[in-house]
């Protein structure tokens, strides 16, 4: 088969833990651990949160005053370089040594007129005390949204329209590749309004399910899963009444009502896909990867 897999950003750095090279090492080699099973028998394309890294990467240049800070589709990019090297780096210890990888900087088109330029509303950077959150709002132009008991800086977030480098994906998987792209949801880029065929970068980051949802059904992929930090999606999610859906139809799921934020959009991402290709997707937890490719863990999303 041929699987993509979004990484969420736990499997990178988990909440609370220190933003050290250590620590994301540590937590990629994990991840490597279980993605090894599914490289060997299957095609594997990998796509990995950023939003942390971004944050890092923005605080340690707004400490350098010398130069302007630099606009987030070039952290992104840096971002992808480094997360896809580690996640290399790891697998390629765990596989044999003639499996090739690649990790490819990922250029994705958004709409300049979409709505979200007028409300950001994603997550970009570590978790901070209402107080200092809002002294860095002010200090720095920044937005500020609460995130559970923390607050974080937000950013726009535009549906993503196109993947450039979507030829040679194809070409690399065809080699039977790994690849690791669209990392973040990809760099997000635009046709800039005043000048024909003139791309640019944009101050904004794509949802990476979003994103991979998108790279996924261009790739024809057979799976599409969404790992993250629990098993499965819930019903009444944080109640004594929780339960878990082991699998649904897209209308099934259109039913219920999840939170607007991570599962939310996982859902809606896995829903598209699943409608738009007839193929399945899956949310669920990392360590249960090889038992949600065989359809016996995680949230299942069928066309049946």
């Amino acid at each position: 088969m041929r699987i993509v897999v979004a990484l969420g950003g736990n499997a990178l750095l988990k909440r609370g833990e220190p933003m050290t090279a250590g620590v994301q090492r540590g937590n990629v080699k994990v991840a490597a651990q279980s993605l090894a099973p599914v490289a060997q028998a299957h095609q594997l394309v990998i796509s990995h949160g950023n939003g942390p890294q971004v944050g890092l990467l923005a605080l340690q240049g707004a400490a350098y005053k010398e130069v302007d800070a630099y606009p987030l589709d070039i952290l992104g990019a840096q971002t992808e370089g480094m997360i896809g090297y580690m996640i290399e780096q790891e697998l390629g210890n765990l596989l044999p040594f003639e499996v090739p990888f690649a990790t490819i900087l990922t250029m994705v088109e958004v709409d300049p007129d979409d709505p979200a330029f007028q409300d950001p509303a994603k997550f970009v950077g570590p978790v901070y005390e209402e107080a200092e959150a809002k002294s860095l709002a002010a200090e720095k132009n920044w937005v500020v949204k609460p995130d559970g008991k923390y607050w974080r800086r937000v950013v726009p977030s535009p549906l993503p329209k196109h993947i450039f480098e979507i030829k040679p994906i194809k070409w690399l998987l065809e080699k039977n590749t790994v690849v690791i792209c669209a990392g973040g949801g990809g760099i997000p880029t635009m046709y800039d309004p005043q000048k024909e065929r003139t791309l640019i970068g944009v101050e904004a980051v794509i949802d990476k399910d979003y994103a991979t949802e998108l790279l996924a059904r261009e790739l024809e992929a057979d799976l599409y899963i969404m790992a993250t930090d629990v098993d499965g999606v819930y019903l009444d999610w944080g109640t004594p009444n929780a339960r878990k859906i082991e699998c649904a139809t897209v209308s099934e799921l259109k039913a219920y009502d999840f939170a607007a934020g991570s599962m939310g959009l996982k859902v809606e991402a896995g829903c598209t896909f699943v409608r738009k290709t007839g193929k399945r997707a899956a949310i669920g937890s990392l360590a249960d990867i090889e038992a949600i490719v065989a359809g016996k863990a995680g949230t299942i999303i069928e066309n049946r």
